[in-house]
């Protein structure tokens, strides 16, 4: 073969390469921007199957509860039976205890998060939240007879200090209050039985829960002062990008038609669910 010709045979090896290259970084694009796809079409399979399956804590005074009648209600039951409704499909619920809402989400159990739940930079590492549809005031409880006034003043060494487990409650006694021990509950209601029993000192809560709680335990009473302020939202898988933005959109519409804050007024700001639940 002349030196010519393996010029020109080198030359073609390389051309060759050089297509191959490009045609495998071209699959590699078009399989990048395939693949969430097949993930991101939830709104579609809740349509088709006629379905919106959500996942909401077993017993969470006002949001997920079981009331004197044996049914499951709450804000959180109310803001998805609308949500279902709107999109014209069945209701279906899934209760979980706390700890166990993010695991079965992304167990694919069903489609979303309905909670008093906040989007912390740890969980927003794992889910999609919506925006949020309200912010709720976290504060702290204790007996009547205790002698403590404000939530700053449990933050003394050797106090036990109660909150749910895997909540942001907890987070916020390591935070603001890093000289007490934080004890770790299964639900809000545990957590006030524990602070109503005396295995606790004082708990962390939201001021509707404490509220809530000092209606059920006759021994307990909020402390002074708000520890944070935190916005609550639902949460997604965090491919479901299109589910996302139709909660965005529907919170959107439903805080303008003041339908949502109804809600939040009848479950959260007031006591008013009480006489016809508990």
């Amino acid at each position: 073969m002349s030196i010519h010709a393996e010029e020109l045979n080198a030359k073609g090896n390389k051309m060759k390469q050089l297509v191959k290259s490009i045609a495998a970084r071209a699959i590699a694009v078009v399989a990048l921007f395939l693949a969430p796809s097949a993930h991101a079409d939830i709104m579609d399979d809740i349509l088709q199957r006629g379905e919106l399956r959500v996942g909401v804590q077993t017993q969470g005074e006002p949001v997920s509860f079981i009331d004197k009648n044996g049914e499951r209600t709450g804000l959180a039951i109310d803001i998805v039976k609308m949500m279902a409704a709107d999109l014209n499909v069945k209701l279906v619920i899934q209760d979980y205890d706390w700890k166990g809402l993010i695991p079965a989400l992304l167990s694919h159990k069903f489609d979303i998060i309905a909670a008093d739940m906040t989007p912390t930079p740890q969980r927003t590492t794992q889910l999609l939240f919506s925006r949020p549809f309200f912010y709720q005031d976290t504060i702290a409880f204790v007996q009547k007879n205790s002698p403590y006034k404000t939530w700053q003043e449990l933050n003394v060494s050797g106090l036990n200090v109660g909150g749910t487990q895997g909540g942001t409650y907890v987070t916020a006694i390591k935070e603001f209050m890093p000289d007490a021990t934080a004890k770790e509950f299964a639900s809000g209601p545990a957590t006030a039985q524990a602070v109503s029993s005396g295995r606790v000192d004082a708990a962390v809560s939201s001021a509707s829960n404490v509220a809530a709680y000092s209606t059920g335990f006759d021994n307990l009473r909020p402390l002074e002062g708000v520890i944070t302020r935190e916005p609550l939202a639902f949460a997604a898988r965090k491919e479901n990008i299109q589910l996302k933005f139709w909660m965005d959109n529907w919170i959107e519409l439903r805080t303008a038609d003041k339908k949502l804050d109804k809600l939040i007024e009848y479950w959260w700001t007031t006591t008013d669910w009480e006489k016809d639940h508990k």
